[in-house]
């Protein structure tokens, strides 16, 4: 399904009026074993949120995050349940392993929580369409939170797309990854589950293929591609790497275009930018902020301000959606977009497995 300009365009408007006007959102934190969560707990002191209380079993990593980001303890409970009970929050934001992500779900929908979890939505496409029902059925929103949707370049790259500055598509490429997480420096807790495919789906292929899926799907205004082709390695000679992917190249295939996702934690440096080639040009998001379009021998290189809030970063987006003032049909963190990654994702481990490409069938 296609969806019209203006909610294609969601993540780009103004918001009216300032969402700061509104009481802080009160949040609940649900797992602490997810290297992102430092994101939140760094950046705890803000108007348009308040973190009410943090889930998490592991009585010693709770410790160790509450005293770095002088969290009180009292803020902690043993479980989910716990303390979604007890603090009574507004939404809550996910940093467990990617397998506990529906559970999350299914106690924050019975209670009308809403739920933003890290990138991808979900294990598979089967947990991924149930949460979709789930958010149906009890009236929530369920955001996916992926860096790349807060990048001044990625926003602009779309608004180039859409103005038909670049024409048709015909070619989508999208790199990500870095030198591995074990050589990033991922806490322990991080590398336990990132390694496990039971936990995390896969290697690269998941950790890093989500965002070429994610931002392709969107720029293709979620059609589905007719078929997913996929090639996956092992290169790494770290036994921690053992039962995971840690090389995967994806092929998207279109009608009319084509979407190649390079996913690596092979890559000599940190890496998210995507190659977006028309009929008439070329728009290039190199990083964060530097935006190249080029039609024939002509380029220009922009140095983008950052984007405006809500719209910069996750915790304002969240909040801003669950105050109703911000939509996110047609966005990045949609569901209807996510379920499509997670399609072409389930698609794409098949493919590597068998050696072939594997058609994706129609929308359930």
């Amino acid at each position: 399904m296609r969806l019209p300009l203006l909610s294609a365009l969601i993540t780009l408007a103004p918001m009216t009026p300032s969402h700061s006007q509104d009481p802080p959102v009160r949040i609940g934190v649900a797992g602490l074993e997810h290297g992102h969560v430092d994101w939140i707990l760094s950046d705890k002191n803000r108007p348009d949120f308040t973190i009410v209380g943090l889930a998490e079993a592991d009585e010693a990593l709770a410790r160790a995050k509450c005293e770095r980001y002088h969290i009180d303890p009292a803020l902690v409970h043993p479980s989910l349940e716990a303390m979604l009970e007890a603090a009574k929050p507004e939404a809550v934001v996910v940093f467990t392993s990617i397998d506990q992500h529906l559970d999350a779900v299914r106690a924050c929908a019975a209670r009308g929580i809403h739920v933003m979890v890290e990138k991808p939505l979900a294990l598979d496409a089967e947990q991924a369409r149930a949460i979709a029902a789930l958010a149906e059925k009890h009236g929530i929103h369920v955001l996916t939170n992926y860096e790349t949707t807060w990048y001044p370049s990625v926003q602009a790259t779309r608004r180039v797309v859409q103005d038909g500055a670049v024409g048709d598509i015909r070619k989508m490429i999208a790199r990500d990854g870095h030198q591995g997480p074990k050589e990033l420096g991922a806490g322990e807790e991080f590398l336990a589950w990132l390694t496990d495919p039971d936990r995390n789906g896969g290697g690269a292929i998941i950790d890093f293929g989500c965002y070429g899926a994610n931002l392709m799907t969107w720029l293709m205004d979620n059609e589905r591609p007719e078929s997913v082709l996929a090639v996956t390695q092992q290169l790494k000679t770290n036994p921690l790497y053992a039962r995971v992917d840690d090389e995967a190249t994806i092929l998207l295939v279109y009608p009319k275009a084509q979407g190649i996702i390079q996913a690596s934690w092979n890559w000599p440096y940190s890496r998210k930018d995507l190659d977006v080639y028309g009929t008439k040009g070329a728009v290039f998001a190199d990083d964060r902020t530097r935006l190249r379009q080029r039609h024939g021998e002509s380029e220009k290189t922009s140095q983008l301000p950052p984007a405006e809030a809500p719209y910069n970063d996750p915790f304002a987006y969240l909040a801003a959606v669950v105050r109703g003032k911000a939509d996110p049909e047609g966005s990045l963190s949609s569901l209807e977009n996510n379920v499509i990654v997670m399609e072409i994702l389930d698609a794409a481990r098949a493919s590597a497995k068998s050696g072939r490409a594997v058609p994706l069938k129609p929308a359930r």
